[in-house]
């Protein structure tokens, strides 16, 4: 039978989560008396990960296994997903629980009312000490700010989809991702639930600062020119600052008051030399990000898939 709705999650190190996560999952699907398929996307973890999605897909054959060549990151897990999955709309949310998959119900229930894209929204953050809390707001405002997109704020990639949305996501021929930018320039119809996101239940995080800049990074960059306008900007205000600075000199100099050269050459060459150094940094930003996009290569490589019929163990 096809599946009317696809589950998606993807898996970097959740051995000892996925087994509470497929019971949890299965519960919930089971009550909702509809079709549903689970997709694990193991993005190249290194612990039990591929074991305990093996065992489970061998009981219950609508568990799908996807296995990536290495880490790509949830990004690329997710797109490779989008490209596999049967159902006519699909939930993608975390493996560590932190995402309950206890509010799919809600969220389907909208997308039966009509809407497109169904958005979880955080309202409380259970576990998290108030910097994480405040570093995650700053995240959130740079990426709204950044991007120049109304990106829904305190939501993640815990969302349903429409197939019709997956589509259009999938024709997107970027090979830089980043899903939360993406669904919202689309400009979908769109409706959000609400709920307090619990603490992780099992294992440790595997998001560190650097991730987290480079997902930031991927959500700015592809979406706002206004970086490389930055060094003209600057080059103003020092422009001002340096024909003060004349000025100034000018005035003292007939006032008779002299001050070592060096007063004013060394700011107004350390202020010229930061910003060619700031001109051409932004710049080499964006022409990595080209440079990335012209090489074409694929977003992920897929080494195997388990229960997807007869393409399995094929590279897609």
């Amino acid at each position: 039978m096809k599946p009317e709705l696809s589950i998606v999650t993807s898996a970097y190190n959740e051995e000892e989560s996925l087994p509470l996560f497929f019971d949890r999952v299965t519960a919930v699907a089971e009550k909702m008396n509809v079709a549903y398929e689970i997709i694990v996307v193991n993005d190249g973890s290194k612990d039990g990960t591929e074991k305990v999605i093996r065992e489970r897909a061998e009981k219950d054959k609508r568990v799908k296994g996807v296995f990536l060549s290495r880490n790509f990151g949830q990004q690329a897990a997710y797109l490779c997903a989008m490209k596999l999955l049967a159902g006519d709309c699909a939930v993608f949310l975390d493996a560590d629980l932190q995402d309950p998959p206890e509010l799919i119900p809600e969220m389907y229930a909208k997308y039966k009312e009509g809407y497109d894209v169904v958005h979880a929204v955080r309202t409380k953050r259970e576990g998290e000490t108030v910097g994480k809390k405040l570093s995650a707001a700053a995240y959130m405002g740079l990426l709204r700010r950044g991007s120049g997109l109304n990106i829904p704020e305190n939501s993640s990639e815990f969302k349903l989809y429409d197939k019709k949305v997956l589509d259009a996501i999938i024709s997107m021929p970027e090979t830089t991702r980043f899903l939360r930018a993406q669904v919202t320039w689309l400009g979908f119809k769109e409706a959000f639930v609400y709920f307090d996101r619990p603490a992780r239940e099992k294992g440790k995080t595997t998001y560190n600062f650097k991730k987290l800049a480079k997902i930031a990074m991927n959500g700015i960059i592809p979406y706002d020119k206004k970086p490389l306008a930055l060094p003209l900007k600057i080059g103003a205000v020092l422009g001002v600052g340096s024909l003060a600075a004349f000025i100034t000199f000018i005035v003292l100099t007939a006032l008779s008051i002299s001050l070592p050269l060096a007063a004013w050459l060394f700011p107004t060459v350390g202020a010229g030399v930061s910003l060619i150094l700031i001109s051409q940094g932004i710049t080499g930003i964006y022409l990595g990000y080209a440079y990335d996009e012209v090489k074409r290569r694929p977003v992920y490589v897929i080494r195997e898939t388990l229960n997807f019929g007869e393409d399995d163990d094929k590279n897609r």
